[in-house]
């Protein structure tokens, strides 16, 4: 990528100005035309280094939840299981990794009893013993890949999203229909959404439901080939501080306080990126150090199964 590109790429994850010309307010923080812009765009998309511009939406503020799930698969049948899980509606990450728990998988619903209704059936299916690992509570949700490799962060950390469901008009549910299909490249991309468009994202937005609108990048195309998903087991009266202290680091996308398990104690995850393993293995050690863990696992990842956003409609979960 030329230099222009890659601050374009940092600005583009860090969401699209709500207005009617989006591009030309991000060239003009360029200092280039917006033509320039489009054409920049769009050969990211091309190259794979954008995967989809699109809404961040927040399930919870449309009455959805989540859960990670973890599973022991035989290597021989892991293929097997895998097609068995990616076509529901309420997948969007599906990956193997190195453990005796070896696929994890997150999992919306309507609720946990849902979930565990699904999981139940699965399990019924494929004679396997799937465990659900929902959150207590969130640290950091703020996916950001410093396209210039010189570390730099994301915007000021972003309130977490809102818990509670919220209502939705016809009209915001069809904004949010269209949304969800991809946003155009071009000068006036939501014109398409009729004459209260923006002012339907600006709803869906102070509403909660849609974080941003902008670009979600392939980490790997970007040089960071490395990721891991670090559990600790971590007491209650000093998980909030270990919490944010992991939340802190740039290299860390996602972290949650989750529930423990009988003969699986950990109870706060993070996944951890890096432009190669060493430096993962460098910077978890460095924490169990700083926090006096003793009891933490790093899950490094060995295959993308699935990587979709999951689709959602006025009336549930959408296809897979």
């Amino acid at each position: 990528m030329t230099e222009l590109q890659e601050r374009l790429c940092n600005l583009l994850q860090k969401g699209l100005p709500i207005c009617r010309r989006p591009f030309q307010q991000i060239a003009d923080r360029l200092g280039c035309t917006e033509q320039q812009v489009l054409e920049d765009t769009r050969d990211l998309c091309q190259a794979g280094i954008i995967r989809r511009m699109g809404p961040i939406i927040n399930a919870l503020a449309l009455g959805k939840t989540s859960t990670l799930v973890m599973a022991h698969v035989p290597d021989s049948r892991v293929h097997e299981v895998v097609d068995a899980v990616n076509p529901l509606p309420g997948v969007s990450h599906n990956y193997l990794r190195t453990h005796h728990y070896n696929l994890w998988f997150t999992l919306q619903g309507s609720s946990l009893g849902e979930i565990q209704d699904v999981l139940s059936s699965l399990a019924d299916r494929l004679g396997v013993e799937f465990h659900s690992l929902p959150a207590r509570r969130v640290f950091k949700l703020e996916v950001f890949f410093d396209a210039t490799g010189r570390g730099q962060s994301p915007q000021e950390p972003r309130g977490l999203p809102c818990t509670g469901a919220v209502e939705l008009t016809p009209l915001e549910w069809r904004i949010l229909s269209d949304l969800q299909k991809g946003l155009q490249v071009e000068s006036l991309p939501f014109d398409g959404l009729g004459d209260e468009g923006l002012k339907g994202i600006e709803d869906l937005i102070c509403k909660g439901v849609v974080r941003r609108i902008g670009a979600v990048v392939d980490h790997h195309k970007l040089g960071y080939t490395a990721n891991a998903l670090s559990v600790a087991e971590v007491p209650e009266d000093r998980i909030a501080a270990t919490g944010m202290a992991l939340a802190s680091l740039t290299q860390v996308s996602h972290c949650y306080q989750r529930e423990p398990l009988s003969g699986w104690p950990y109870t706060l995850y993070a996944m951890v990126h890096g432009r190669c393993v060493d430096e993962i293995r460098g910077l978890v050690t460095d924490l169990v150090r700083s926090q006096g863990l003793s009891n933490v696992l790093l899950l490094e990842t060995l295959q993308e199964f699935k990587k979709r956003p999951v689709m959602h409609t006025s009336d549930g979960l959408g296809h897979a």
